[in-house]
């Protein structure tokens, strides 16, 4: 027997197939948790709402941007949610909501209405017509956005315990994706319903979930160490809760992709400010806090996981599966603006701070491991990424996995863009 559908999993089903009766119930949602008055109520379709969804109404005298962020058996949630004055406090920049609601299942923020852009649509547009002058105004933003990252890690580190790591919401991302939420097996969750025994369309090839599974990798002519199976393997171990303590916990937005980020520019200089924390934490396992937004903002573009069909007009794949070798060739690369943001990311936060939890003692040998993990689950467990089933298409999904593969494994021998920035911020590497 099916469960009853919270409130917002309900509003976010009409919203893809009957936007009139989605309106209406958004409509009831909002006047009966703050008691308001709710005018010219839209629901803002984009490419980013893979979990959320957002949009705009006139009140009785301002104008409002409401967003709410939605998961798979949210009324089991433990933890808080949605702590914005938590960042505030810590000195983070973060857009304060007017109205909250945190219960699960009807939690959404509500904000004043600004002009401002979000960076996602500024980068996007770089993606697509690459500015040097604004590439590098997006640069320094997204610097001194990591320096101010870096402050507030490095002053809230602290050692946490197991127990105070497993109740921040964060694992609500990555762990609890992959397993059963209620019997806390594996596989489960996202991982299971998306891709155990499914098929999977690619270029020149179709694949059972065993073959792909259990296949050799080879990406671009470089033989990979880990197949597609470890991977996901690895992080049901590396990313259980119970194994994040022993790198210190921080104070953590933990979902800073760029679509959760205001761009204020002006006069040749932008300033960033998070919005939308639902995921924030104090006892946030450091390893992660950064994790989704390194992958969504630079390994997530040009393109192939937010523009399936743009990727597919823009990029070639092929995918050849062979005695049970599986090869992915693609031209797919970041582009200049992603690899400015990659080396910031590198140079302005993950280089210093792992340097620092090592000389707190709280950096523990798997730290690549894990991170690889997490940054291997941030697109494979946001959304399904076999093609021609929901959002994605053959060489989108070949794209998917050949990404997917290359942050969740190390090569063999030689080295790529991951290798690249993982040399570049380990502290055993640096002179």
């Amino acid at each position: 027997m099916r469960e009853p559908q919270s409130r917002t999993a309900r509003i976010r089903d009409l919203a893809k197939s009957d936007e009139a009766a989605a309106l209406k119930e958004l409509r009831l949602f909002l006047v009966e948790t703050f008691d308001i008055e709710v005018h010219d109520l839209q629901i803002n379709h984009d490419q980013y709402s893979l979990n959320s969804l957002n949009g705009f109404f006139r009140g009785s005298k301002d104008r409002f941007f409401f967003k709410f962020h939605q998961e798979e058996g949210e009324e089991e949630m433990s933890g808080e949610y949605y702590r914005a004055d938590l960042i505030a406090k810590a000195n983070l920049p973060i857009d304060l909501p007017v109205l909250t609601s945190v219960q699960p299942g009807e939690q959404i923020l509500v904000y004043r209405r600004r002009d401002d852009r979000r960076f996602s649509d500024v980068l996007r547009e770089l993606d697509d017509e690459h500015d040097e002058k604004s590439a590098a105004i997006a640069d320094l933003a997204e610097r001194q956005l990591n320096e101010k990252i870096l402050t507030v890690a490095k002053k809230s580190l602290h050692p946490v315990t197991k127990e105070q790591v497993a109740n921040e919401p964060i694992h609500r991302l990555f762990y609890e994706r992959l397993i059963d939420i209620k019997t806390r097996e594996a596989p489960g969750g996202r991982f299971k319903k998306f891709y155990i025994d499914q098929t999977f369309a690619f270029p020149g090839a179709t694949l059972s979930w065993a073959e792909l599974a259990d296949a050799t990798l080879v990406l671009n002519g470089q033989d990979m160490i880990s197949t597609i199976g470890n991977i996901f393997d690895n992080a049901l171990e590396n990313l259980h809760p119970a194994h994040l303590a022993n790198a210190g916990g921080v104070v953590a937005h933990g979902d800073a992709h760029n679509a959760n980020v205001w761009f204020e520019n002006g006069d040749g200089e932008a300033q960033l400010s998070y919005f939308d924390p639902a995921f924030a934490g104090e006892h946030f396992p450091s390893l992660l806090a950064e994790a989704k937004a390194t992958f969504h903002n630079v390994f997530a573009h040009p393109f192939w996981l937010y523009d399936p069909q743009v990727a597919a007009d823009r990029f070639k794949a092929r995918v050849s599966y062979e005695k049970g070798a599986l090869a992915i060739d693609t031209d797919w690369a970041l582009t200049p603006v992603r690899e400015r943001l990659l080396r910031a990311k590198a140079e302005a936060f993950w280089q210093p701070f792992l340097m620092h939890l090592k000389s707190r003692d709280l950096l523990p040998e798997n730290w690549e491991a894990t991170l690889r993990s997490a940054l291997a689950m941030s697109p494979a467990l946001v959304m399904n990424l076999r093609g021609n089933v929901e959002r994605h298409n053959p060489t989108s999904s070949a794209i998917g996995f050949y990404v997917t593969a290359m942050v969740g494994s190390r090569p063999v021998s030689g080295d790529n863009v991951v290798t690249d920035f993982f040399n570049a911020i380990d502290p055993d590497k640096q002179i």
